[in-house]
């Protein structure tokens, strides 16, 4: 019981900590201790091996992602790339439609398959420009990017190539179009409940005389260049894009994932200085800046991770994973599911890791009670975008710190479209689920 309480206390805090200003590497550190100690374990033995191994596998698996991601990122913004680009979505839909664009640009492009962390990388500097032009906070950039990238694609829609929709069919041997009118139900719950939050926060944003105000790493000054003599033809500055898109679709099959994201980022940047290369004012101190930057992103998370992985290697962490599967006794069979995938993808802070955890341990089980394959998939997979959203996930970390952002600035709004209205969507597919 005292392990227990020990990982309950843990995550709280660690979350209490993100919001008082700690760095995540610190209370990550301290919190994993506080597991150990409750568990009775090894401490020194825990953070040498498990939390070092989590933060490993994070850092090393993602640390080119991280630094080519950010690369793009600025010099799309350095060369007036994602100016020219934004100024014509203005022109065409009006700033009134920046968190749409934002939504719809990041849906698009998950959808297809970029990975999260190259589309909040390749999206922000855009989204900076729309919403400055909006004249609406940063922290409704967060909650639009988490909104488009985070939830329904992720989850609901039929089809997603998300890894999240790939599991249950590597356990059930269903397709990943699984159940589809639950995951259109799901996805337009989530969609338009989503786009509704953010449209009245937006409304009071303008009422209690919010403004836009940039943060301290967002280079405005270039950005905000409307000078079109200044900037790319929009139609060659969305080139780098379409390079980075098109090339991760083409080379899909033939090398392996990371490698062919790693191929689209560092076409798409030759490209974008190719074709700005005079625009540049220091092309050297764009190259310097954008690999720099990716770094605490990729370091807070990695740190989260390790404490992820110090929490899932106690006694008490199989505990939460009996619970959460023995509530099939108590429920119906989706019902009991879908609060199962959320209790463990909440402890871990990762819909793929809970969801993994759940289908590998008693998924087929759930078969053996009758239930339908398809829809248990897409009850389980929506499922899993709930709860990971809490503050110490390590989407939400890297969301965060790649805007700039603290938890106490950023994570209300983000919280909302990334958990409360997915849950709420949930209840839903799981009510037409029964019916079906």
């Amino acid at each position: 019981m005292l392990g227990i309480i020990g990982v309950l206390i843990a995550i709280a805090l660690v979350i209490l900590m993100a919001y008082k200003g700690w760095g995540i590497v610190p209370a990550s550190l301290l919190c994993s201790v506080l597991v150990v100690v409750t568990n009775g374990g090894n401490i020194g033995a825990a953070l040498a091996t498990n939390y070092a191994d989590g933060f490993k596998y994070f850092a090393g698996s993602f640390f080119l992602i991280f630094v080519l991601g950010s690369l793009f990122g600025k010099v799309m913004g350095d060369s007036g790339s994602a100016s020219a680009f934004s100024y014509k979505l203005i022109d065409v839909f009006g700033p009134s439609k920046a968190a749409l664009i934002v939504i719809l640009a990041t849906a698009v492009l998950t959808y297809g398959g970029v990975n999260l962390f190259i589309v909040i990388f390749t999206v922000y500097p855009i989204a900076l420009i729309l919403f400055k032009a909006a004249d609406l906070p940063k922290r409704l950039i967060v909650a639009s990017i988490a909104l488009g990238a985070g939830t329904f694609t992720m989850t609901a829609v039929p089809g997603s190539p998300a890894i999240q929709n790939l599991i249950p069919a590597q356990v059930l041997g269903t397709p990943p179009t699984a159940a589809p009118l639950i995951g259109i139900v799901g996805t337009l719950i989530i969609f338009l409940l989503g786009y509704l939050y953010i449209q009245k926060q937006a409304k009071k944003a303008r009422e209690n005389g919010e403004h836009f105000v940039p943060g301290p790493r967002d280079n405005m000054e270039k950005l905000s260049l409307s000078d079109s003599a200044q900037l790319p033809n929009p139609f060659l500055a969305v080139l780098p894009m379409v390079a980075v898109i098109g090339l991760i679709f083409a080379l899909k099959g033939r090398l392996d994932p990371m490698s062919t994201v790693a191929v689209g980022l560092v076409s798409g940047i030759i490209l974008c200085y190719a074709l700005n290369w005079k625009r540049l004012d220091n092309p050297l101190r764009t190259l310097n800046e954008g690999s720099t930057n990716s770094i605490m992103p990729l370091i807070n998370t990695a740190a989260i991770v390790g404490f992820g992985f110090v929490v899932q290697n106690v006694g008490a962490f199989q505990g939460f994973v009996k619970f959460a599967l023995g509530l099939s006794e108590k429920f119906h069979p989706l019902v009991s599911a879908s609060i199962a995938v959320n209790i463990i993808a909440g402890i871990t802070g990762s819909a793929s890791g809970g969801l993994t955890i759940f289908m590998k341990t008693i998924g087929p089980q759930y078969l053996q009670m009758g239930v339908n394959p398809e829809v248990l998939h897409r009850i389980c997979s929506i499922a899993s975008g709930g709860l990971d959203s809490l503050p110490h996930s390590g989407a939400v970390i890297t969301l965060l710190m790649v805007m700039g952002m603290t938890h106490k600035e950023g994570y209300k709004d983000l919280g909302v479209v990334t958990l409360v209205i997915p849950i709420i969507a949930l209840a839903a597919c799981v009510l037409l689920g029964m019916v079906i």
